[in-house]
């Protein structure tokens, strides 16, 4: 019998995630090109302000590096992974940006949305709420967007949110997918309540029960760890460097202000740390095995997240000997 959750006639996507944390907006766009010729179905970004770490270096505006990738490709999907549309931005600044997006890219565009974290959200000065209040927040934002997608002039008045009398005026004939983030079963009912598909960072089947359970029909977006390098031990060095923050979980990634204390937290992440999570070294197997475990829980759109250090290498790697491995599953 196959495991919970896992669903043997779906057809699996493959996406490959834009680090934006760790390189600037020329380079980004130049790696979706290429991501698109080496057979990759979609390109999913961060959407930060700040990077996790002073040594990734960049922090470029996710909207303006999807437009260029828009422009420079034709079959590739686009996403954002993920938007918080509550703090940093308004809702209705998403909606029109997301809107935007699905028509220059020819419906091309899936709007990944979250509940954010403090390292991006508190620049604007307004605070950083609770768990609670960043739920309940996302959920008055995706119910303002979905209103703004109706068309017409639209107002709201939510506890954290409100709308104004406001239009936007440019939508596209298919409206995008909106994937709702979700680390636990409350967010995964919300997915399926007022998003059209399901987000997450882990490969648990019980997201995607959740998810189903609740009536969510839509695609699965999941995010793959992996580092690709000629030897495991290039990989291992590259993770500690620039993405250490990644093992140091949710409730920390979601917490912390700025860079420096992304750094001090994560000093004591070590190299079994890295072997235990991240796909390693030269050869394709540890890939596959890693992404089977996260197509078995019922995920279909999968974004193999490289941490490597030669995304060339990573992609040129995908392109002759992982990509017709992956297609099997």
């Amino acid at each position: 019998m196959p495991p919970p959750g896992h669903t043997p006639t779906m057809t699996l996507k493959f996406g490959y995630k834009l680090s934006a944390e760790g390189f600037g907006p020329k380079e980004l766009i130049q790696q979706a090109v290429r991501a698109e010729q080496a057979g990759f179905d979609f390109v999913e970004i961060s959407d930060h302000y700040h990077p996790w770490l002073d040594e990734q270096g960049h922090s470029p505006f996710a909207w303006t590096v999807l437009g260029a990738i828009a422009a420079r490709t034709e079959r590739l999907g686009l996403a954002t992974g993920v938007t918080c549309p509550t703090v940093r931005y308004h809702p209705a600044i998403i909606a029109q940006a997301a809107a935007t997006l699905a028509i220059v890219s020819d419906n091309r565009f899936t709007l990944g949305v979250g509940s954010g974290e403090r390292l991006n959200e508190h620049v604007v000065g307004r605070g950083f709420p609770s768990v609670r209040g960043r739920q309940e927040r996302l959920r008055e934002a995706l119910e303002i967007i979905k209103l703004l997608w109706q068309g017409g002039y639209q107002s709201y008045e939510g506890k954290h949110l409100q709308l104004e009398d406001a239009r936007v005026f440019d939508l596209p004939d298919r409206l995008p997918v909106i994937a709702v983030a979700a680390g636990g079963k409350d967010a995964a009912t919300l997915a399926a309540e007022l998003g059209d598909g399901l987000f997450a960072t882990e490969p648990r089947s019980d997201l995607v029960q959740t998810y189903t359970g609740a009536g969510g029909a839509g695609p699965r977006y999941a995010e793959v760890p992996m580092a690709w390098a000629t030897t495991e031990q290039a990989g291992i060095d590259e993770v500690l460097r620039t993405t250490r923050w990644a093992l140091t979980g949710w409730k920390v990634m979601s917490e912390l202000p700025n860079p420096v204390n992304f750094d001090a937290a994560s000093q004591t992440v070590r190299a079994e740390d890295v072997r235990g999570q991240f796909a390693l070294g030269p050869d394709a197997e540890p890939y596959v095995e890693a992404v089977k475990k996260y197509a078995d829980a019922g995920f279909d759109h999968l974004v193999l997240q490289n941490a490597g250090p030669d995304p060339e290498g990573f992609l040129d790697f995908f392109q002759k000997d992982l990509h017709d491995k992956l297609q099997r599953l």
